[in-house]
């Protein structure tokens, strides 16, 4: 398929009517003008179907795929990438919002002047229901020292990421047989072909709420953890230690619910923190 646009925008939907026109919106005000935006909404839900007629009625570059069938993130995704016409692929969720107008145009312009680079990603400032701001979090920048940890933690900010559509001539797919943490999996198999990159600047507003699917998708998460970090155990530096750490976070899925429900948040942001931080020193990018 030849492009048409530089840049896909895919959100994927379900069962969250109350923050997509924000998260719309924000595609909408950015300074980059040559892009679509593919909806996939998987289920039935009549007020998130009424939204985004709304919109596209009004905003041709929108694309409202509805899936009847609901299935995982990665079959919802590879559905809109099936169907995504753009040179380049940019991520944002349904209740996140991006941060700045320039976002796309500064995600093309660093994968058209590094053909080697593969995906690019920036930081999220992290606000509960209410807006109001909870962290931030920069991840690791260079390719060197995004390798180095790309085994203990998600290299890349999904919500905020960019990549090509084609890569080695393939088109990038999802593994749908992961029950959760498909975005880490695909940077790590991006990685296999390519650099990755991580901005520093903050691109993205990214909502924790208790509709949010983090803390109950736990033990699926440990479990794809795990395939994820054997899966690339002989590209990226660190196993034995990811193992280690991928393990404990397996047992501690297990725990009984009060224990984890009390230290879930804590918890996740010390992890955060901790693989978030920056090195000192800096090259060119």
């Amino acid at each position: 398929m030849t492009p048409t646009v530089r840049v896909s925008v895919l959100m994927l939907t379900y069962n969250r009517p109350q923050y997509i026109g924000r998260a719309i919106q924000s595609v909408i005000a950015q300074d980059l003008e040559d892009w679509e935006l593919l909806i996939v909404h998987d289920g039935h839900h009549a007020e998130i179907e009424s939204i985004i007629r709304s919109w596209v009625a009004h905003e041709p570059r929108i694309r409202y795929l509805p899936r009847p069938a609901i299935g995982n993130i990665a079959e919802a995704t590879n559905y809109g990438l099936e169907r995504a016409r753009g040179e380049y692929i940019a991520i944002i969720d349904d209740d996140d919002y991006w941060r700045i107008s320039s976002k796309l145009c500064q995600q093309v312009e660093h994968l058209d002047s590094h053909p080697d680079c593969v995906a690019c990603s920036g930081g999220v400032i992290v606000v509960d229901q209410d807006g109001v701001e909870q962290m931030q979090i920069l991840k690791p920048a260079e390719d060197r020292d995004i390798r180095r940890r790309a085994l203990y933690a998600n290299p890349l900010r999904h919500t905020a990421a960019m990549f090509r559509r084609m890569v080695g001539g393939q088109p990038v797919r999802y593994d749908e047989s992961l029950p959760g943490f498909q975005d880490w999996d695909v940077w790590l198999t991006l990685g296999k072909s390519g650099t990755l990159f991580n901005f520093n600047e903050y691109f993205t507003y990214y909502q924790v709420w208790e509709g949010g699917g983090t803390f109950h998708q736990q033990k699926g998460n440990t479990r794809s953890a795990l395939q994820i970090v054997w899966r690339h155990r002989h590209d990226y530096p660190g196993f034995p230690g990811a193992l280690a750490m991928v393990l404990m976070y397996w047992v501690y899925a297990r725990l009984p619910l009060f224990i984890r429900r009390k230290s879930f948040t804590s918890l996740a942001r010390l992890k955060r923190t901790i693989f978030s931080l920056r090195p000192h020193h800096r090259t060119a990018a």
